[in-house]
This record gives structure tokens, sequence and C-alpha cells, in this order.
């Protein structure tokens, strides 16, 4: 078909992307800063969250990652090996050339929290509020964190791992709306 891509056309792409994002990167912070993967045709970088900002900002004034396409968490509670609790990625995109980007970023408890990519992408807005929502993740200088999915008086967080499939008895608590007042 002419629309598919080889893998090898794949790889060799991916291979250009992590070496032209490797040499931007390891210019700005030391090419021992970062750790980087690739799962097929995706590149991954690994960022201290300490770091993550400044790196996010790198990639995009000057690697042309104009785009945050998606912003999520995973919950690694229980993972085996996994030394941290909350995975968050971030996938980027550069429009002008079609390249992606993940960059992975760690956060534990008691108070996971990174900095607000909103000032980088608006778009970051409504995904930083729903990893909030979902899994207590906290981002500094964001304006407007709060809930997007979970009534405000919700106090869990249930993407959390170690929240229980059928909650916690929250439910009668909240106000049943019918079909018409809503």
């Amino acid at each position: 078909m002419p629309n598919e891509r080889s893998e090898a056309a794949m790889t060799t792409s991916a291979n250009e992307i992590q070496h032209s994002a490797t040499a931007l990167l390891a210019e700005h912070f030391g090419a021992d800063l970062l750790v980087w993967s690739q799962n097929r045709d995706n590149v991954r970088v690994k960022v201290s969250e300490d770091r993550v900002f400044e790196v996010l900002k790198c990639l995009k004034m000057l690697g042309g990652f104009d785009m945050l396409v998606d912003l999520t968490a995973v919950d690694e509670l229980e993972y085996p090996d996994a030394t941290d609790r909350f995975r968050v990625v971030y996938c980027l995109l550069n429009m002008t050339s079609g390249e992606r980007l993940i960059v992975l970023t760690y956060v534990n408890d008691p108070n996971p929290t990174l900095p607000s990519a909103y000032p980088l992408w608006k778009g970051a807005d409504w995904m930083e509020r729903e990893v909030f929502d979902m899994f207590g993740i906290r981002f500094t200088g964001h304006p407007d964190l709060r809930r997007i999915l979970m009534p405000e008086e919700f106090t869990e967080y249930p993407l959390r791992k170690d929240y229980p499939l059928r909650g916690r008895g929250e439910r009668h608590n909240f106000p049943v709306i019918t079909r018409a007042e809503s």
C-alpha cells in the first residue's frame, strides 16, 4: 500500500528524531542528564521532575515541538521494578517536520507536583486538570487547577491504583440530578 511506511523507514525516522533531540538537549542540559529509549517508532526521553519544564521549553522554543498532543499519567503502584509512584507523559509533535517525542517524568507521594506546561502550550489547561482530577498530581502555575470530571466535593482520585473499584461509599453524598434538571 502506498500510505504504509516500511518498518525500516520508521526506525530511521525515529533514530533521526532521537539524534536531533539528543543533540539539542545534550547541548543545553548535558548528555548524561537524560535517559533515552525507543519502542518501535516512539522515541522517549526520561527527565527528572526538577528539569522537566526547562526541557519542555527547550524542545518547544529550539526543537520546534510546537504541539502538546497529550499529557497523561500512569500510576505505577505495585508495578514490578517500579521505583516511583506516578509517571507523567508528555507527547509532543513538531507540526512542520512531523517528528514526535515522548517526554517522561516521575513524581511521588505525599505531594506529587510538577510545573505547569500551560505557559508553553495553552492546550495543557484541560489535560493538566484531568491528571489532577484523576491522579491528584498538582501543576504549579496552572491558572485554574480544579476538578474537570469529578464533582468539586469529591475528595479522592479515582485512577490511583489504591482507590477501590467500587469507590469508598461516597456516592450517597452527591445530589441526584435528573434529566430534566441537567
